[in-house]
């Protein structure tokens, strides 16, 4: 559960800074999913930045699974709401 501590601005802070596309967002049962196109090396650097977290987070656990392209998203990094 993710609240209060600024994970999705933190999430789309280390995308960019990692050249990455994609979305992050929160779910109803209080998970962040996130959605990002890359290299294999940017996927790596981005999940050991969010396993740390943001000061005041607990991360508990990242999950990673294969998506298909969706080439809307290239382009930028966005936080949807």
């Amino acid at each position: 559960m993710v609240q209060g501590v600024g994970f999705r601005y933190f999430t789309q802070d280390a995308a960019e800074k990692l050249r990455l596309s994609g979305f992050v967002r929160n779910l109803r049962d209080g998970r962040v999913e996130v959605f990002a196109i890359g290299t294999p090396q940017q996927h790596a650097e981005l999940r050991a930045v969010l396993e740390r977290g943001p000061r005041m987070s607990s991360v508990t656990e990242v999950q990673e699974e294969p998506a298909a392209l969706d080439r809307q998203y290239e382009g930028g990094f966005f936080i949807n709401f």
